[in-house]
């Protein structure tokens, strides 16, 4: 472990909070309200938007002086899982757009003004490199085809890598592995496919998007590493996958405390209502027992690490790579520890748990369907 990190560990032991109490208790209420709507019309509830709009959470990653809140990367994070602890789709769009609004600092100044003149101003995008951009006098020729674009329904600009190509050979890298760039386009240039069916996270729009043969100039082209930054504040300088990492961990914490939260009242009807063994009592409340102390030291040993690592990158310093590689252990613990719980908790729900009308049922669906992204899954 890096020297210090000890040391700073130390500053950083107040005891995590529960999820709630990042954010008003009256807007995730709200939120929380509209979930059922929001999953019939397969889109945010318009009272969920409103509040994401007056809030500004979905620029809570870009500069002050482009309308955004430029919060710290610890901050950011807190408010994506109070909001997955609220809604899992609210939260997921929340996080999937605000860190695609993150690419704001490696973008050119006169490109920032013209996307947040626009009212709403949004980004949606894709991680996978499943574009070509053709090198051209001026610039490229960008074509692609890319999947699960969350937020996609309410984006102004989308964001995607493809794979670079000189006429039509793909150029390498000094270790024979392909060049991959990103892109930013207009929601003009982008036609939406309107297919995302799947079992949770109803409400998040994931559709896919495709850009068919267009001319984009080279300042539509970025390079997503601390060096490329065109903005030089220490939230532009955190690594991306780490950053990554950590706010869709975030999100599988928030709804699997949500879902033990959900348990201790499922729980506590079973047994006023239904006669049980001693023995089944107790294994009621030891399981759910474990599984509260066991999420929230992951939480604290995660949100520790994430402070920390945050500490160093705030003060003007990299962060070493031993140290990004134990918060991507940690980021990745909590979404296995979270995953766990869950799944263990779920037979002792009772069939509440397997009725799609219940709100139990919805956290279920939603934990699942957010732990197939490829981040989780390999």
């Amino acid at each position: 472990m890096w020297a210090g990190c000890e040391l700073q560990k130390k500053k950083l032991m107040k005891r995590i909070e529960h999820p709630s109490t990042f954010i008003a208790h009256e807007l995730t209420d709200t939120i929380r309200g509209a979930s059922a709507e929001a999953e019939k019309l397969r889109n945010l509830h318009p009272t969920q938007l409103q509040i994401i709009r007056e809030q500004n959470w979905l620029n809570q990653f870009v500069p002050k002086e482009f309308g955004g809140l430029e919060l710290s990367l610890p901050e950011g994070v807190r408010v994506e899982e109070c909001l997955s602890w609220a809604d899992g789709s609210v939260g997921w769009v929340v996080t999937l757009c605000s860190g695609a609004a993150w690419f704001s600092g490696f973008l050119p100044r006169e490109l920032l003004t013209e996307i947040f003149t626009e009212e709403h101003a949004c980004f949606a995008g894709s991680g996978a490199p499943t574009g070509t951009a053709r090198i051209t006098e001026t610039g490229y020729e960008v074509n692609g085809f890319w999947k699960y674009a969350s937020g996609s329904l309410h984006a102004t600009v989308f964001s995607a890598n493809c794979v670079i190509t000189h006429g039509n050979v793909p150029l390498l890298n000094d270790d024979n592995s392909l060049i991959v760039k990103a892109f930013l386009f207009k929601k003009e240039e982008v036609t939406l496919h309107l297919n995302w069916n799947s079992m949770g996270m109803l409400a998040t729009g994931s559709h896919n998007f495709e850009v068919k043969p267009i001319h984009l100039d080279a300042n539509r082209c970025f390079v997503i590493d601390s060096e490329s930054a065109m903005l030089k504040q220490p939230l532009y300088q955190f690594p991306f996958l780490p950053l990554a990492e950590v706010t869709l961990s975030a999100n599988l914490s928030g709804m699997a405390v949500r879902f033990l939260d959900l348990c201790k009242i499922l729980f506590e009807e079973r047994l006023k209502n239904k006669p049980f063994t001693e023995s089944q009592i107790t294994t009621l409340k030891r399981k759910l027992s474990e599984a509260q102390k066991d999420l929230e030291n992951c939480r604290q040993e995660f949100y520790n690490m994430l402070d920390v690592s945050w500490g160093v990158c705030e003060s003007g310093k990299v962060i070493p790579l031993s140290h990004v590689r134990e918060l991507s252990q940690c980021s990745h613990r909590l979404a296995d520890v979270s995953r766990k719980w869950v799944n263990e908790l779920y037979p002792y729900c009772g069939l509440a748990a397997a009725n799609t009308d219940t709100e139990v049922n919805r956290v279920w669906r939603n934990f699942h369907t957010a732990g197939q992204h490829a981040i989780f899954t390999f």
